[in-house]
């Protein structure tokens, strides 16, 4: 009896102390990046979780709001319920996000809503760095193309990023991010593959700057545009054999959002230059958040999912006009 007693002793005792060390982890996690900021790092790990359903009531109330006498952000909002939920938009609820614009457009500030807490400026930070660029002030006009004269500029206020697919060519796509990949070796999938036809026009969904175009063995023929803020570098992937770019495309140029930059494909999964050897032609697209330089490059690069992005962005296409002379594809407005 006396050995039974001290086996159910210690049972309880491990029971107890693995309690504590689940805690620990819990307050570590919800504590380690805000920490990490105090002593001059900067974010290491990041995901990127808001459904697509969240990601367009929130940007809704925003772009609401600026008719009204408080304008609210949509990026506060996402980090208010980001902290509520510790990251997990599993527990979304549509209440949650009506409370939050209430107490906002209310004039109580995010910080407050969020209870002070440090994760909310993780949250932000991330939050920031992933949308940072999409919504606001912008000015569009008509291109001139074949002779014409540019349109007047508009001013409006909304989504000035684009989908990867121009208007009016069909794509299908599901949520594939982390599949594996086993060419070269094993390896997730770190983007968001858009199935489309040969050809299809392929549009910089924001402006920025061209860091890198050519060949790789994985992405086959591709381009990467870093955003102005130098937050987002972009990554689009596998682009048409024997003519994938377009004309206008130069290492080093500024691209605008909205402009076609290549063309869909299937090449890569080949050391040789101009191979296709992906099976179904498709648009691989990614974003690396970038918090330090040194993450451009290296062994822990920051990827997230864009499967909820790409459906929010199908909201704003551009429209491309081909020139039957050069048979390049060239976006019908400009946007600054």
């Amino acid at each position: 009896m006396f050995i039974i007693r001290i086996k159910k002793k210690y049972i309880f005792i491990g029971i107890f102390f693995a309690i504590i060390f689940i805690f620990s982890i819990f307050l570590l996690k919800n504590s380690f990046y805000a920490d990490a900021h105090e002593h001059g790092g900067f974010i290491k790990y990041a995901k990127f979780t808001p459904t697509y359903e969240v990601l367009e009531k929130s940007m809704l109330e925003d772009i609401k709001s600026q008719s009204e006498d408080k304008q609210i952000s949509w990026i506060d909002i996402l980090a208010i319920l980001s902290t509520k939920y510790g990251g997990d938009f599993k527990k979304y609820s549509i209440n949650d996000m009506n409370a939050v614009v209430k107490r906002l457009k209310s004039g109580e500030s995010a910080e407050k809503i969020a209870n002070n807490s440090k994760n909310y400026n993780y949250y932000k930070e991330v939050y920031n760095a992933v949308l940072g660029g999409f919504l606001g002030k912008y000015k569009v006009r008509k291109r001139a193309l074949e002779a014409k004269e540019s349109g007047e500029w508009q001013e409006a206020y909304g989504l000035r990023v684009f989908s990867p697919i121009a208007k009016t060519f069909p794509f299908s796509h599901y949520d594939d991010f982390g599949a594996s990949r086993s060419y070269g070796y094993s390896r997730p999938h770190l983007g968001h593959d858009m199935m489309a036809a040969v050809g299809t026009p392929v549009i910089a969904v924001e402006s920025g700057t061209v860091e890198t175009m050519g060949w790789n063995q994985y992405g086959g023929w591709r381009v990467g545009i870093r955003s102005f803020d130098k937050k987002r570098y972009y990554y689009y992937a596998h682009l048409r054999q024997n003519r994938p770019f377009h004309v206008d495309l130069k290492e080093g140029a500024q691209v605008h959002a909205g402009d076609v930059i290549g063309y869909v494909g299937r090449t890569g999964y080949s050391t040789k230059e101009n191979v296709n050897n992906i099976d179904k032609s498709h648009l691989h697209w990614g974003m690396e958040l970038i918090f330090d330089e040194s993450q451009k490059e290296c062994d822990n690069e920051i990827w997230i999912d864009l499967y909820a992005i790409t459906k929010l962005l199908e909201k704003n296409k551009s429209a491309v006009i081909r020139n039957n002379d050069t048979k390049e594809f060239y976006s019908e407005f400009e946007i600054e």
